[in-house]
């Protein structure tokens, strides 16, 4: 089979890693890739904003399955004129993609599916927005309705941090679509799902840390380190999820004539009273993909192609009985300011760490020199037999890197060993 890989994150060198083991493939494909990518297969220079494009490049590589890494190829319809082409595609069509690209959108598909989440408002007027936060109090989350790359949500404790937040929507768009919702209170945990327009087959749970320093303090950011499985994630949890949430809603998107294909990510909140819906997202995560992609056992392969041929039911996910530690490593200054260009070193040192892995995502070669080339550059991983083991190993291949330039968060994981501990 060959395939196509839209993306260069750290999320897709998870997903080219785990694609190059299967027996099914031959060429792989990554558009525009990075350097941890073209290890695996050949990097190419495809405008993906350009659809035809992507055809042209499809056809004329005699390519089978087309895989859409990041969200805004999909809300803008990639899968679409892919799908229009005769081409298969994982990956959501534009209607779908809305779950991701319109929070809005989600709500009505929650109110309609009766699928348990935050209480809300829809605003598109500055001064009804900043009434409404007034009338609520803090705290309250703060949503703008489409994409941000993970940071379009402010977690407003304080009054004024509402109204900051937005004020500072409507200043960067007159119009703007605004989501006030309330703020559910419990643990919160990543969810992911393969989706076939009918069935929907659990891959496995994570949890991410957004806020950029140690304790969860500071801005948030697309994401600075995952591990998986998620402790607070238990099979009743799961199935909790699954039968309130997940399969409502399914249901209700084809209900409405736009059947979800693709992975699901959903994004939970554990409470006393079960878990809470607080977004869907139309892709794998980063770094939540990183540690999933290291326990899957299973043909990653087969299961993206028979998500595209609806074929889903036929198969089955196996995950290692193992854990998995991302942690990133982020330009200094992130996710504000940051300088590109700076060598990192000691990437094959950190490699030869037991049950370790390093997954690039903003880098590049410049000759036999890997230098940074963007604000998170590498997700450092290890496996090991539980939490503390793999968090261990994790830690011990970051010590290896050899990065003044770089920083990460010194406490991914600890959330999860709390609750091992029983301290959750």
């Amino acid at each position: 089979m060959n395939v196509l890989l839209i993306g260069n994150g750290g999320r897709e060198n998870a997903l080219a890693w785990a694609m190059a083991k299967s027996p099914a493939l031959t060429k792989l494909f990554i558009s525009p890739g990075n350097p941890g990518t073209a290890a695996l297969g050949k990097n190419v220079l495809v405008s993906i904003g350009d659809h035809a494009s992507v055809i042209e490049f499809c056809k004329t590589n005699a390519i089978d399955l087309v895989v859409v890494g990041p969200e805004a190829p999909l809300v803008d319809g990639i899968a679409d004129a892919l799908m229009a082409a005769g081409i298969r595609v994982f990956g959501p069509s534009k209607a779908a993609a809305q779950l991701e690209g319109s929070k809005d959108f989600t709500k009505s598909i929650c109110d309609a599916a009766k699928a348990p989440t935050a209480a809300y408002a829809t605003f598109t007027d500055e001064a009804a927005a900043l009434a409404y936060v007034r009338q609520q109090g803090a705290p309250i989350v703060v949503k703008y309705d489409g994409l941000m790359a993970g940071k379009g949500v402010t977690v407003a404790e304080a009054l004024e941090d509402a109204e900051a937040a937005i004020r500072a929507l409507y200043a960067s768009e007159e119009n703007a679509k605004v989501v006030i919702e309330e703020m559910l209170v419990g643990e919160e945990a990543s969810f992911f799902c393969f989706v076939d327009g009918e069935t929907v087959l659990p891959l496995g749970s994570a949890q991410d840390h957004k806020r950029v320093f140690d304790g969860d303090k500071g801005p948030n950011t697309g994401g600075m380190g995952a591990y998986s499985p998620a402790p607070v994630m238990t099979a009743a949890v799961e199935r909790q999820a699954l039968d309130e949430i997940v399969i409502p809603t399914m249901k209700e998107m084809a209900k409405r004539g736009m059947p979800y294909r693709g992975i699901l990510f959903v994004g939970l909140m554990i409470g006393p009273e079960g878990p809470k819906l607080i977004e869907y997202n139309c892709r794998f995560g980063d770094p939540e993909c990183q540690v999933l992609m290291l326990r899957l056992e299973s043909d990653l392969l087969s299961l993206l192609d028979g998500v595209a041929r609806g074929e889903l039911a036929k198969l089955s996910v196996n995950l290692k009985p193992v854990s998995a530690v991302g942690v990133v490593m982020a330009a200094n200054g992130y996710p504000g300011a940051f300088e590109k260009g700076s060598a990192i070193r000691g990437l094959d040192a950190a490699a030869g760490v037991p049950g370790a892995m390093v997954f690039h995502a903003g880098t590049r070669a410049d000759g036999s020199v890997i230098r940074a080339n963007g604000g998170r550059v590498l997700t450092v991983c290890a496996t090991g037999k539980d939490l503390p083991e793999a968090r261990e190993r994790a830690y011990a291949a970051v010590a290896k890197i050899d990065w003044p330039e770089g920083f990460c968060r010194s406490d991914i994981g600890a959330r999860g060993l709390a609750r091992l501990a029983g301290g959750a």
